[in-house]
């Protein structure tokens, strides 16, 4: 038996090894790095706007406490600890006024509805929805606007916990260590509920979320994991870093924590199709040779990414696998057809 023949035989005999190869397999059959970048395109897009309406509002509402407004203002750049202190010094001059009050509602919803319409093309694509079974434009866009009404309350929630943990130092220590110490759990909360809620709102199929949990935790906390290394590092090792890139190092450092996110989400979404429709374990040689026995792992993806293709309701798409033809000793024999 080859070494290939003894990792197929264990991932096949093993749960957790299985189940990560399909994960991995699946991610690359639905280019989850082509989804991932086009999240992070939007997502770049409507971040700076975002932070133009969110200084803007501060400059209206707090306008009489400049200090809070700047804590807040700090508090909520936190969340992008590579690049956020860069960006706080950029828009620091800025202050609340009706125009650009406009510019950040108009940026911030074409960039955030430019994610809602990419994120539900990757859950589409990773749950393999019909394309007639797919959203029409104008039900897209407001599947869109209602996950950005929750969005909306998640950052506030978050923003504002983040400001309550930033003046905890003031007050007495058993209250700023139990404040300290309940933040995390409670941002993971809030950012498993947003991500189970966005799973169920924008993929067009029925999902049942009890089933889904595992993977939204996983997802939130890896981000706060990301959060905490990001800050360590810019802490520890990027001191004068920003000064010396200026704009150019915040965008790439910008763009590489959003795809980090982006991909962190795409993988996660993944896991739990395959988890959920036992979509493993796969042949560990199936994508790199033809005449390979598949697995019924196999043949259940290799179905829906051909279903998945039909556009009409009308159209009708049937798969059929052939077994791998015998091939001679010295490699060569007659190709076979793996499906139809």
């Amino acid at each position: 038996m080859s070494v290939l023949d003894r990792l197929d035989d264990y991932q096949r005999r093993h749960r957790r090894a299985g189940l990560a190869l399909a994960v991995v397999y699946k991610f690359i059959d639905d280019q989850g790095t082509f989804m991932a970048a086009l999240i992070t395109y939007y997502g770049f897009l409507s971040l700076f706007p975002m932070l133009l309406l969110l200084v803007t509002g501060l400059g209206f509402a707090l306008h009489d406490d400049p200090q809070l407004q700047q804590q807040v203002l700090h508090s909520a750049l936190s969340q992008f600890p590579v690049i956020g202190d860069q960006i706080e010094h950029s828009i620091r001059s800025f202050h609340g006024s009706g125009f650009a009050l406009a510019v950040g509602i108009a940026g911030s919803l074409y960039g955030a509805l430019g994610v809602a319409q990419a994120l539900q093309n990757a859950f589409n694509t990773v749950w393999a929805v019909p394309q007639h079974s797919r959203p029409n434009a104008l039900t897209a866009r407001l599947r869109g606007l209602a996950l950005l009404g929750v969005l909306a309350g998640a950052v506030l929630a978050s923003t504002a916990l983040a400001a309550l943990t930033a003046t905890a130092h003031g007050w007495p220590t058993w209250i700023e260590r139990a404040v300290r110490f309940a933040a995390v759990p409670v941002s993971a909360a809030l950012g498993t509920g947003l991500l189970l809620t966005a799973f169920k709102l924008l993929t067009n199929r029925h999902l049942r979320v009890r089933r889904l949990w595992p993977e939204a935790l996983a997802a939130s906390l890896t981000w706060q994991a990301l959060l905490l290394v990001g800050t360590y590092y810019v802490g520890h090792e990027l001191r004068g870093a920003t000064a010396t890139y200026g704009v150019f190092g915040v965008v790439l450092g910008l763009m590489a924590w959003i795809y980090l996110g982006a991909l962190t989400l795409v993988l996660c979404a993944e896991s739990a199709a395959v988890r959920t429709r036992r979509l493993w374990p796969r042949s560990i040689a199936a994508p790199f040779a033809d005449h390979t026995a598949l697995t019924r792992a196999d043949r259940r993806a290799y179905t829906s990414y051909a279903t998945a293709a039909a556009y009409k309701p009308c159209e009708e798409v049937t798969v059929d696998f052939h077994e791998p033809a015998a091939r001679h000793e010295d490699g060569t024999g007659p190709s076979s057809p793996t499906g139809g």
